[in-house]
């Protein structure tokens, strides 16, 4: 859509097979150290995909090379079809960022601020106004227009931080960061609002707070040490919230090997005498078959209970190094925590 036409009204379409935002082998050295290791990934259109990261997984590295902030030391980056490098006032022209801290002039009123980056954006003078009307009604602005931006509460602040990314109606929204520090009413607004966004738009979100992944997100990538270290959908990745292990115990405990007979039980894991974690298929339950045999078998089932795991576990398990020293699984908890 051209830069200088105002947003459409919200819509209805879902990700479809255009491809907005594009990086291939994709690197970034400062000196000898590379921030940004080869790194290849798309988004289509209509689609929220979630950027996680530990501190200096390189995250804002990733994300200021998409917005032409940063030169790329290999690798190609596009936005809507435009090379940033190549055609850096096209790839801009359709793409609206939102740095962590809102870039707001708080001496101005919302809308004195509004026309301004309508005007940064090179919106004609006659599409201004209705550019204007239609970002502030997105962003629930209406009633705060002649309000100076210095007196309004920090969710309205990130709210006209994102009414300025999309007043020029932006193929590509990036926002890094924008629930942060906000109340619970504030951030469900906002979720809200990048749900709707991503009907029509194609957008990343980089977050340190892993629900939130969930609940705006198509998709997740998570980034650490400048390398991919997993893209998978949403869907996928609630399959890994699903139990995949069980903790059972007994009086008479039957040998090891008895115990991975059963269906979908992939590893077996003594924990004490007697006392065993079970990792299966998240697909496969086995629980009723091991009551089931335990009674048969005269094994004195004591205990049995389903482990699921949390999202932080799966970040924390993705995301260890091979020189860390914790290793994190089902129902134990690691030694040290991660910035999430």
């Amino acid at each position: 859509m051209p830069a200088n036409q105002p947003l459409p009204p919200p819509g209805n379409s879902r990700i479809n097979h255009e491809t907005l935002i594009s990086a291939k082998n994709v690197s970034r050295y400062y000196g000898d150290k590379k921030a940004v290791n080869n790194i290849s990934f798309e988004v289509k259109r209509g689609e929220v995909l979630g950027l996680l990261g530990p501190n200096g997984a390189g995250k804002s590295t990733t994300m200021q090379m998409l917005t032409g902030n940063l030169a790329p030391s290999n690798g190609q980056i596009s936005i809507s079809g435009f090379d940033i490098l190549e055609e850096p006032k096209n790839a801009k022209n359709h793409l609206g960022y939102l740095p962590e801290h809102p870039p707001v002039y708080k001496e101005l009123t919302v809308d004195e601020y509004l026309l301004y980056c309508a005007k940064l954006n090179r919106i004609t003078r006659r599409h201004q106004k209705e550019a204007m009307a239609l970002a502030k009604a997105r962003c629930d602005l209406e009633k705060v227009g002649k309000r100076l931006i210095g007196n309004l509460s920090k969710g309205y602040q990130q709210r006209i931080g994102i009414a300025q990314a999309i007043i020029h109606s932006p193929a590509v929204i990036i926002l890094d960061e924008p629930t942060v520090g906000l109340d619970p009413m504030q951030i469900k607004q906002i979720r809200a609002l990048i749900r709707e966004l991503g009907n029509d738009h194609s957008i990343i979100l980089s977050t340190h707070i892993l629900p939130e992944v969930t609940a705006t997100c198509d998709r997740v990538l998570i980034i650490n040490q400048g390398n991919i270290m997993m893209t998978e959908s949403i869907g996928d990745l609630q399959q890994r919230l699903l139990s995949s292990s069980l903790i059972v115990a007994f009086k008479t405990p039957p040998p090891t090997q008895a115990l991975k007979q059963f269906d979908g039980i992939s590893h077996v894991e003594e924990i004490e005498t007697g006392r065993y974690r079970l990792h299966h298929s998240p697909e496969i339950d086995p629980s009723e078959d091991i009551v089931l045999q335990s009674v048969k078998k005269h094994w004195r089932l004591t205990e049995i209970q389903p482990e699921k795991l949390s999202l932080e576990e799966i970040f924390l398990d993705i995301t260890c190094t091979e020189n860390d020293s914790t290793q994190v699984h089902a129902g134990k908890q690691p030694h040290q925590k991660a910035s999430i």
